[in-house]
């Protein structure tokens, strides 16, 4: 019995171990933490070829433009490195300077931003506040003020209209006997003339005895203006007819046909009265929505400078300051390419440019010819994808399989700008010369070449898996406090051979991502 009891117990001590195991102890996470730190990096291009004979080599600027001077001649001995050319940089020049311009001042918004506002600063801010809350307060009066004489105005011009009714009613008494055409033609300005005599009258009523409702004035106005309208052209049509008609030429008397122009003018001038305080009504809401405008700006501003540094403004000056360096940098490069440097030594064995001629960046058009004195160079095919990465000038580490162990020092002399497809792959032949032709080389000899397109030096560096793409966004996984995992976005830029990235932000060194 005892025995029993013991082997049950023990089969539940197990049973609780094998469950503590497998559902309740704490796994350890699976991640390793790389820490980020400086180094270089590289970005290299591989490839092979075969030793063949130098052979002449079309020079060309890399950009487009004027040619300014020629500094060799025809037969002229020339060594490698030697500037046979330059194009006119007087624009590049101007540029480079706005660009310098403009980086300055980035780095002094910055510095500015992390100083923080000063008391003079500061106080100008709040006096502008106060100005732009006094220019709300006018602005808000002068509208009030636009629509009380609007009201001024509508009680002005509906007597107009009245009285012109008036005298149309007496026309009619006087003149209009017998229902001709243009009889009945009058009869209806008549009837029409009082319709919007009433309509206007109504809205007059409606507006005065609620003047602080702006809608109802301007509704009031926009009747009193259609009836005024639509007044004049009737009074316009009964004076055409008093001059036309066969009837009424002869029958109404020529002081009727003054007091019906006396009429005409005086509801001319009541519509440009309305007229004119509606465009001051427009021109004061306009006013007002710009002084309101105005006082948010202003006071934002205010809260700007009074707040702490926020770390966004920070990376946004630090982003723009980036922005400069590169244009900084591309103008930089834009005027060191506008020299025609000699890749190789040899002699100049034609010339086809002259001062002042346009050139542009293509072998077709070139500018002179070389035929480089070392016999000996190297032809190899570099796939479409890397051959954007490369420029007449890198260094190449070159390897032949007749040399065992030996490295030579070479360079990018020319790359063609056609393609050359292989097997239904694009290819673009690119020559490399020898710094130093190795005693005993041969013609046809296999060669390894190591081409170093980019190299940056003491940077901050990461292993290329760490790196994640999201939303559009790249971000690595930082272990924050050694207790949770954090997403963080980087800002990255040269790409390595040896599966290490540069990072340009987001990071610093020290910190430590998750690889997985």
């Amino acid at each position: 019995m005892n025995k029993k009891i013991i082997l049950i117990i023990v089969i539940i001590v197990l049973l609780a171990i094998g469950v503590y195991q497998v559902f309740l102890k704490e796994k350890k996470p699976e991640f390793t933490l790389i820490e980020v730190v400086r180094g270089n990096i590289a970005q290299e291009i591989f490839a092979s070829g075969q030793v063949r004979k130098g052979e002449k080599i079309n020079l060309t600027f890399k950009n487009a433009g004027r040619i300014e001077k020629i500094y060799a001649e025809l037969g002229d001995d020339i060594e490698q490195g030697q500037e046979l050319a330059e194009l006119d940089t007087t624009d590049l020049y101007l540029q480079l300077q706005e660009a310098r311009i403009s980086l300055e001042l980035a780095q002094l918004n910055l510095d500015k931003l992390l100083a923080g506002a000063s008391p003079e600063e500061i106080k100008i801010t709040e006096t502008q506040v106060e100005n732009a809350q006094i220019s709300l307060r006018i602005a808000g009066e002068n509208l009030k003020n636009s629509y009380e004489a609007a009201i001024t105005v509508l009680d002005d011009s509906h007597p107009q209209i009245y009285n012109a009714l008036d005298f149309v009613k007496e026309f009619v008494e006087e003149y209009v006997a017998v229902y001709d055409q243009d009889g009945r033609r009058i009869i209806s300005i008549r009837d029409e003339i009082e319709s919007v005599e009433e309509e206007a009258k109504l809205y007059l009523e409606i507006a005065k005895k609620d003047s602080a409702s702006n809608k109802d004035v301007e509704d009031a106005l926009l009747i009193m203006r259609s009836s005024l309208e639509k007044t004049f052209n009737n009074l316009e049509t009964i004076r055409e007819i008093t001059d036309e008609s066969a009837v009424y030429r002869n029958k109404v008397s020529a002081a009727d046909k003054s007091s019906l122009d006396t009429q005409k003018t005086n509801i001319n001038g009541a519509l440009g009265n309305v007229i004119g305080v509606q465009q001051t009504i427009s021109s004061m809401e306009l006013s007002l929505e710009t002084a309101k405008i105005n006082l948010q700006e202003t006071e934002n501003r205010l809260d700007l400078i009074r707040a702490e540094t926020r770390q966004i403004d920070i990376d946004l000056y630090e982003t723009q300051i980036k922005q400069a360096q590169t244009q900084v940098q591309f103008y930089e490069n834009q005027l060191q390419q506008s020299k025609l440097i000699s890749p190789v030594q040899g002699k100049i064995i034609e010339i086809k440019k002259r001062v002042g001629e346009l050139v542009q960046s293509t072998m077709q058009d070139a500018v002179m010819v070389i035929l480089p004195a070392v016999p000996y160079e190297i032809k190899i095919n570099i796939y479409e994808e890397d051959v954007v990465k490369i420029n007449v000038g890198n260094s190449v580490e070159i390897t032949l399989v007749a040399f065992p162990g030996e490295t030579f020092e070479g360079k990018i002399i020319s790359i063609s700008p056609a393609e050359k497809i292989i097997d239904g792959v694009v290819y673009y032949e690119t020559t490399i010369g020898f710094e130093e032709v190795p005693e005993g080389i041969k013609l046809g000899m296999t060669a390894d070449v190591v081409i170093q397109a980019d190299l940056k030096e003491n940077v901050l560096v990461i292993p290329r898996d760490v790196i994640q793409r999201k939303e559009g966004k790249t971000i690595v996984e930082i272990f924050k406090d050694g207790l949770s995992i954090e997403e963080k976005e980087i800002g990255i830029g040269l790409r390595g051979n040896n599966d290490m990235v540069q990072v340009l932000s987001g990071l610093e060194e020290g910190e430590k991502v998750i690889q997985r």
